[in-house]
C-alpha cells in the first residue's frame, strides 16, 4: 500500500489559477498536475496510491471556512481514498471555534503554509493555533525557504520546546531548500512528536542524501509525499524506489507511519 501524505486539492473552477499561482511563486519549478480531486484519484489509480493527505492553503482569513468546507466535502466523497487536514490562518477571528467545526465534519489535522500566509511559525498570533489543537490533532506545516524567514527550522524548534504535546509534520523533510539546517537543528531531538515527508525534496538530492535525512530523522518518523499538483507520483515514486531502503523501511515510509499517525 501506498499512502501519499502530502497533496492539495482545489475546486475545479479555481484549480488552473491555484496551481499557476504556487508555480509562479516558486518560479524555478514546474508545475506537472492540474490540482484537480478527480486527477488526484486517477493518479492514486495509475500509480497504485490508495490514500491521500489532502489540504489547502488560506492565504487569507476569509478564505478558510470555504476551504474546509470543501477539503470536508471532497472527503465525503472519496472516503477510502482521502483524509483531510483543515486550513486556518493565525488572523482568522474564531480559530478555536473554526478548528472545531472542521473536527466535527472529520478532518483530522490542520495545515499552515507560513511562506504563503506571511507569519513566523513562532510569533505570538500563530501561538493561538497550537494551544487550540496540542494534544488533540497534528499540524502539518510547510518548512524553509532560503528566501525568507517565516518558516526556518529554528523557529519550529521554538514552537516545539514551547508546545511539548503538540505534533509536528514538518514537511519537505523539515526544511525545503534547508536541509541540512533542519537536520540539525530539529534532527531526533523531537523524535517523539515530530515526523517529516519527503514532498519536494527528492528531485532536489541524491538518493544517498535522502537515506541521511532518513536516518536524521528516523525511519519510523518520515512520510512519503508528493506534493501534487507540483510533481508527478510516477516521478516521485521511481525517485522514491531509489533510495537504498530494506523493505521495512520502505513499509514504514509508503504507509503506515502516516496510518499510525492518523490513527488509520
Amino acid at each position: 500500500m501506498i499512502f501519499d501524505a502530502h497533496a492539495h486539492i482545489f475546486p475545479d473552477k479555481i484549480a488552473a489559477k491555484a496551481v499557476a499561482g504556487i508555480g509562479s511563486f516558486y518560479s524555478d519549478l514546474e508545475m506537472h498536475m492540474d490540482g484537480k480531486v478527480e486527477t488526484l484519484i486517477k493518479t492514486g489509480d495509475k500509480n497504485g496510491i490508495e490514500k491521500f493527505l489532502v489540504q489547502s492553503v488560506a492565504t487569507v482569513p476569509g478564505q478558510v471556512e470555504g476551504i474546509n468546507n470543501f477539503i470536508a466535502a471532497s472527503v465525503k466523497q472519496y472516503p477510502d481514498r482521502l483524509v483531510g487536514f483543515a486550513a486556518i490562518h493565525p488572523d482568522y477571528p474564531d480559530i478555536k471555534g473554526e478548528l472545531e467545526r472542521a473536527a466535527s465534519m472529520g478532518l483530522k489535522g490542520v495545515k499552515i503554509h507560513p511562506d504563503f500566509q506571511q507569519f513566523n511559525i513562532d510569533c505570538d498570533k500563530a501561538m493561538k493555533i497550537y494551544e487550540v489543537i496540542e494534544g488533540k490533532m497534528p499540524i502539518l506545516i510547510h518548512m524553509g525557504d532560503h528566501r525568507y524567514e517565516y518558516s526556518k527550522p529554528q523557529r519550529l524548534a521554538n514552537v516545539m520546546d514551547k508546545f511539548p504535546k503538540l505534533k509536528v509534520i514538518g514537511a519537505h523533510f523539515g526544511g525545503w531548500s534547508e536541509w541540512d539546517s533542519a537536520a540539525d537543528i530539529l534532527g531526533r531531538k523531537y523524535a517523539d512528536r515530530l515526523w517529516v515527508d519527503t514532498s519536494s525534496s527528492l528531485y532536489a538530492m541524491t538518493p544517498e542524501r535522502a537515506r541521511q535525512l532518513i536516518d536524521t530523522f528516523g525511519a519510523d518518523r518520515v512520510m512519503f509525499g508528493t506534493d501534487y499538483p507540483m510533481w508527478d507520483a510516477a516521478d516521485e515514486l521511481e525517485r522514491f524506489d531509489r533510495i537504498p531502503l530494506n523493505e521495512r523501511e520502505r513499509e514504514m515510509i509508503l504507509h503506515e507511519n502516516a496510518e499510525k499517525l492518523l490513527g488509520i
